[in-house]
């Protein structure tokens, strides 16, 4: 099968807008190519880009290793995207890595993925992106302070931080539930907002900014050894993976993209390609702008670059920036992490409300719904930095499991259509799958408490999985 018959099949499938009336709805394929490269690079630009590189920069000490981490993270996202890019043509349908592992390894790996993303890893970072955008929208609006205190509970404090996180995160689900299009629409603005004050901040940056290129040549004062380098270089990774996290959104919402068999691993390409861009010259803005032993001590390292190549006032500018890139990540994450538990209730292994699709909205109302309410949740706990930060481990490994799928089902299933094939097959996903293996180990020798915290919450979801096992099992037997 070649594109266009994969095309005319697709499109033959989803002619009807309106389902009859005999028929339970189904979601609506209504995004075009450009509509999931906007999605992609939205929700993988968030506050991350404006944050993490003083860990970067404390952890590789030069400018050299610096930028060379970033340039391996932009390789290893790309060999990701080839490599499940022809699994996202194979299954152009809701749940992305959930279906791939689940077609691949079997029902109960792909639920231990599912609940992780359900349970920390989309909603915690709905909840850290929303909180983001609150701390830095109160730094350009003042009355929205994050810190200022509103009233408490008990020993409970609430802060206008928790009230602005709650209320995006209420808002963004709100038009994600009445209707895809509306969402989409929501979610290109914030991206095409987004890439404009990137560029003028890249622009302004480096033709007028007061900036040295002499910093690219000054590491961090001290010796450091050669071992420390290498194991440094991989704990900067961490930071790294994340920023450039957010890549398999596209493959989360494969059901509602138009010609998925070509759009979802085009987009996949053209996504990836962009964001590797963005975040090479924002990071070589920072070091044209401060020597890295400056930048380890900045906890906002977008904000103080901003203040040293323009002006004081000119951090307020980069805040605006950070908040209009953390409520378009919100939009992303929201809008495709529904789509995975949707994936799994309809698989029968989550609860069964969540497979709904709204009648007249034709969205997973109830997916939405539920994991708005448990991001608002972790938003008030104030425990998701540190969730997330110990399903980064689990994420890596299910990357790379995930990638591993197109060996199994290539040995399985060697004639089913394939409209896109991964190009350097056995040796991009075999590449991409070593190179996570050599971080996870890496991982565990370095933070072992994380990583072991990581397996430990996603094997929390396993006795989930047999109890929802067992009901499906019984209601198909009721049938």
């Amino acid at each position: 099968m070649d594109y266009t018959e994969a095309s005319a099949l697709s499109k033959a499938a989803d002619v009807s807008v309106t389902p009859p009336v005999s028929e339970k709805p189904t979601l609506v394929r209504g995004m075009s190519l450009t509509d999931a490269v906007l999605l992609l690079v939205g929700g993988t630009i968030g506050s991350g880009l404006f944050l993490t590189s003083s860990d970067v920069a404390t952890s590789t000490h030069t400018p050299l290793l610096f930028m060379l981490a970033w340039v391996v993270g932009g390789i290893v996202a790309i060999l990701g995207c080839y490599s499940v890019a022809e699994l996202g043509s194979m299954f152009p349908q809701a749940g992305g890595q959930y279906v791939y592992l689940r077609e691949a390894y079997g029902e109960f790996v792909a639920f231990l993925y599912g609940w992780m993303i359900f349970s920390v890893n989309v909603t915690g970072s709905i909840a850290a992106i929303a909180a983001g955008f609150a701390a830095y929208a109160g730094a350009v609006i003042p009355p929205l302070n994050s810190t200022r205190h509103l009233f408490s509970v008990g020993s409970v404090s609430f802060n206008m931080g928790h009230l602005v996180s709650m209320g995006a995160i209420v808002f963004l689900t709100w038009i994600n539930v009445v209707g895809l299009r509306p969402a989409v629409i929501l979610q290109n603005v914030a991206t095409w907002a987004k890439f404009a004050a990137i560029g003028g901040f890249l622009v302004l940056g480096f033709a007028f900014g007061h900036g040295r290129w002499a910093n690219l040549t000054m590491p961090i004062p001290g010796y450091v050894s050669p071992r420390a380098l290498m194991s440094g270089f991989g704990v900067a990774l961490i930071a790294v993976f994340w920023v450039y996290d957010g890549w398999v959104y596209i493959t989360w919402v494969a059901g509602e993209v138009k010609d998925p068999e070509r759009n979802v691993p085009r987009s996949l390409m053209y996504g990836v390609g962009a964001v590797a861009a963005i975040i090479l010259l924002i990071n070589l803005l920072y070091l044209y702008a401060m020597p890295m032993a400056t930048m380890a001590q900045q906890p906002t390292v977008g904000e103080s670059a901003a203040k040293m190549l323009f002006f004081p006032a000119a951090g307020r500018w980069l805040s605006a920036l950070v908040a209009v890139a953390c409520f378009g990540a919100a939009a992303s994450c929201i809008l495709s992490g529904a789509r995975v538990y949707y994936a799994m209730a309809a698989d029968g292994i989550f609860f069964r409300k969540l497979a709904e699709v709204h009648p007249r909205w034709r969205t997973p109302a109830f997916s939405l719904i539920v994991q708005g309410v448990w991001s608002c949740a972790l938003v008030l706990t104030g425990r998701y930095d540190q969730l997330f930060t110990y399903v980064m481990f689990i994420s890596v490994i299910a990357y790379a499991a995930a990638a591993s799928s197109i060996f199994v089902l290539r040995r399985r299933r060697p004639d089913m259509p394939r409209p896109y094939k991964c190009p350097g097959y056995p040796w991009v996903p075999l590449a991409y799958c070593v190179i996570c293996g050599a971080w996870a180990l890496n991982a565990m020798w370095s933070k072992p408490g994380e990583s072991i915290a990581g397996v430990g919450i996603m094997l929390l979801g396993a006795p989930a999985y047999f109890y929802w096992r067992r009901e499906k099992r019984e209601s198909r037997a009721i049938q």
